[in-house]
């Protein structure tokens, strides 16, 4: 509803810049709330109208900014324009300002900010993510979380904006590994243990044929012999195969579940090796692919072709490499999926990879691979939990879990809960995933299980705290009727805050998908839950008049339903109890 205050202004903006109000629309901003308690609502860069040729470069700036707010008129909506430097400041009619952005949270609460004017040039198209992506017959490992959670948060934001997202898990499910893996099952696995404890009897197998490689020559001979029984589809090996990667995907399934992610397509680089050939006669039809002295074959990434730069693609020997399976499988989802976009989202490791992936799909001719986007992101340090360093991601959720249980015990504020279980599950996600997301995706974090849980200050775990108590709220209240016709009480300080805040919602949303990070969004969400709880304290809603008791209770609705709506972009869980 931001975009009918923008319109506001945009109309009376262009009668005297001639410009029409759909091109000041994305020009027009939402002041964010300071402590200074800044009386303005709306605000609009001069030069920014300069940029787009609404006013002319001549002249001084202060004296046109001047001269600009003196020349638009208020109305109804607008009540003041005041010119700063370099900037107009415009303040809404605070009765409308309450009355419609509480209309719509309260007949539409899923549409706010997501069908604002800034962001219907994002909706539709389809979009494809391509995120977590562990490797088949190893537990999950947690420096696989990083990627699993950036990855769906970017996946809701698209469907929470309009695309038609596909979610794909890439399995690294190819490759000599498994070569090991085979040759050491066929040594010392055992089918029975595979049964009962499969992931953990893979890796024991996994360990020893990798302690074993290094001293006897014959096992990785055995490894080679067997890897080439798999790419030529010998049955038992093929059947081996696809058991590890059956009893690995059911397992992953499990923990996906837990974090509350899932996917549209399991793929994998067993399901492109067969089509690499394709690719290498591609790129031998385009001349593309040039064979070195030692017989590899290899593609010319030099802007000057005097291969400086280049990637291979083929060993020696001919078989293929993980970039030449990654450019069969982004021509093969095009065809299948009709993507518009593709993300992928892997650690800051891989960079370079991905830059010669997009250049070798680009120089095939391929102009979508401009549509291809990389996100990075750094490394977690120092993830441990009370018996040690982490390996596994599970570890990582258990510890989550019993450290919030044992919280929740101690604190004199937490009620009898009828799933203390799932509860304290779903606040701990929620505490990991705002941790992670705090800060730019590329940086590398220190891990501080303390930091992490703390109910107050920017955590997870007070974002929950704060969405259960206006669930509480709310429910004490259920009995009375209330609804936003009458929101003259919400006239006061606090209450505007909190609207000035709301106010910024589209625009959180539009550089969240702008730059596919999180960090804004959990900023956004952390100053609500701060500005609602000063509300909640000096604006009580039990023995107030009954007019102002239900304008109350619709605001610190509105609020609980745009931190469940952004807590769900973010992929996490609103509790409604804690």
């Amino acid at each position: 509803m931001a975009c009918f205050f923008r319109r506001s202004v945009a109309l009376q903006l262009s009668k005297v810049v001639g410009v029409s109000e759909d091109a000041l629309i994305p020009l027009i901003s939402a002041v964010p709330v300071s402590k200074k308690q800044t009386t303005s609502d709306l605000r609009v860069s001069v030069n920014s109208l300069l940029q787009r040729g609404a006013v002319s470069p001549d002249g001084d700036l202060q004296t046109q900014t001047q001269a600009l707010a003196n020349q638009i008129k208020r109305d109804a909506v607008v009540e003041e324009v005041v010119a700063g430097r370099g900037v107009i400041h415009f303040r809404l009619n605070r009765l409308i300002l309450a009355q419609k952005l509480l209309e719509q949270l309260h007949s539409e609460p899923d549409g706010f900010g997501v069908k604002s004017d800034l962001l219907r040039h994002l909706q539709g198209g389809r979009t494809l993510v391509e995120f977590s992506s562990p490797n088949i017959a190893k537990k999950f490992h947690a420096g696989h979380l990083r990627s699993t959670i950036i990855g769906n948060f970017i996946a809701n934001l698209k469907k929470a904006l309009g695309k038609d997202v596909i979610r794909v898990n890439y399995l690294g499910d190819w490759g000599m590994q498994f070569g090991l893996l085979g040759a050491g099952f066929e040594r010392f696995g055992s089918q029975e243990k595979l049964k009962t404890r499969p992931l953990e009897h893979l890796f024991e197998v996994y360990v020893q044929v990798n302690r074993e490689v290094e001293s006897d020559e014959s096992v990785r001979s055995a490894a080679a012999e067997f890897y080439r029984r798999l790419v030529q589809r010998e049955d038992h090996a093929l059947e081996l195969w696809r058991q590890f990667r059956e009893i690995t995907v059911d397992e992953y399934k499990r923990i996906y579940q837990r974090l509350g992610v899932d996917f549209d397509h399991y793929s994998g680089e067993s399901f492109h090796d067969g089509q690499t050939q394709n690719v290498l006669e591609e790129l031998k039809t385009k001349r593309l692919l040039k064979t070195t002295e030692k017989g590899t074959g290899v593609v010319d990434l030099s802007a000057t072709g005097d291969m400086s730069s280049y990637a291979t693609l083929v060993r020696s020997d001919g078989t293929s490499l993980y970039i030449t399976r990654d450019v069969a499988a982004a021509l093969d989802r095009k065809q299948r999926f009709g993507f518009d976009e593709m993300i992928y989202v892997t650690d800051k490791s891989q960079t370079v990879h991905f830059q010669q992936l997009f250049h070798i799909l680009s120089a095939m001719g391929h102009q979508w691979a401009e549509r291809c986007h990389h996100v990075a992101f750094g490394l977690v340090q120092g993830m441990s939990t009370r018996r040690g360093e982490v390996v596994f991601l599970e570890d990582v959720l258990e510890e989550a879990r019993s450290r919030m249980i044992n919280n929740m015990r101690q604190s004199r504020t937490s009620k009898v809960l009828e799933e203390p279980e799932l509860t304290a599950e779903r606040v701990g996600i929620s505490a990991l995933i705002i941790q992670d997301f705090k800060g730019p995706l590329i940086s590398d974090y220190k891990f501080d299980w303390d930091k992490v849980l703390q109910s107050q200050g920017d955590t997870g775990v007070f974002l929950q705290y704060t969405h259960a108590r206006l669930c509480s709220l709310l429910r004490r209240h259920a009995s009375e009727s209330y609804s936003c016709r009458d929101v003259s009480p919400l006239t006061d300080s606090r209450s505007v805050s909190v609207l000035q805040h709301l106010l910024r919602y589209d625009e959180v949303l539009l550089q969240s998908v702008n730059d596919l990070q999180p960090r804004h969004l959990v900023n956004f969400l952390m100053t609500l839950s701060h500005l609602v709880a000063s509300a909640h304290r000096e604006l009580p809603v039990k023995g107030s008049p009954a007019a102002v008791a239900q304008a109350r209770l619709c605001l610190f609705s509105a609020v609980r339903s745009v931190l469940a709506n952004g807590m769900r972009i973010l992929g996490i869980t609103p509790v409604d109890k804690m």
